[in-house]
């Protein structure tokens, strides 16, 4: 567990995997990756700031597979290195591979996983979502928490934006049964927003 506790979330298909968000160090990534007897075959981050992406740059290059973050937030990357300096994380190195930019639409994951990218700016200019409609699971970064929104006093944040993002998800009316991952703190569904979240709304 990260010291700002970044839900970090592995998606598996037999001894392949896909990673989003990796906190940490590359190489307890590594041992975690040995230990489950599975290799990445790509990354994706929800947005650029160091607590969801400090690992990143090292495990594409170390495993030569591509990384995916919005071209808008590459900017944060030389920002959060100061950052990961006081969490005594290595920064991220300009050695390693650069991100590709990640674009809206629909992707197929693994073999056969769909998921949906969807543009949530607000929290940082380049935040995105990830929604897999087989599954009813949603990654929402830090666009929304449990029972509060992200914070948009840091580079690229900005209050209006992020709400229109709040009422972007609102709006697309998924079941209430749909999980919600947040990028801290305890998972939650759409139903469970609604009722208990005073910001989830249009």
């Amino acid at each position: 567990m990260s010291p700002q506790n970044t839900n970090s979330v592995v998606l598996f298909d037999g001894d392949k995997c896909v990673v989003f968000d990796p906190w940490g160090r590359a190489d307890d990534w590594q041992k975690y990756f040995v230990s489950h007897d599975v290799t990445p075959t790509a990354i994706y981050a929800t947005h650029g700031h160091p607590d969801h992406i400090s690992a990143a740059a090292e495990l594409a290059t170390r495993f030569n597979i591509d990384w995916y973050m919005s071209h808008m937030d590459l900017d944060l990357i030389e920002w959060g290195n100061g950052l990961l300096d006081y969490f005594n994380l290595p920064k991220l190195s300009p050695n390693d591979k650069a991100p590709i930019d990640i674009k809206t639409g629909e992707y197929t994951v693994l073999s056969d996983i769909k998921m949906h990218v969807i543009a949530l700016p607000g929290h940082t200019r380049g935040g995105v979502g990830y929604f897999f409609p087989d599954y009813g699971v949603f990654l929402v970064g830090d666009t929304l928490f449990q029972d509060s929104y992200g914070r948009t006093d840091l580079p690229g944040g900005d209050d209006g934006t992020l709400f229109q993002s709040i009422g972007k998800i609102y709006d697309m009316n998924l079941p209430d049964t749909t999980i919600v991952i947040h990028g801290h703190g305890m998972h939650t569904t759409i139903g469970w927003l609604k009722e208990n979240n005073p910001f989830f709304k249009k």
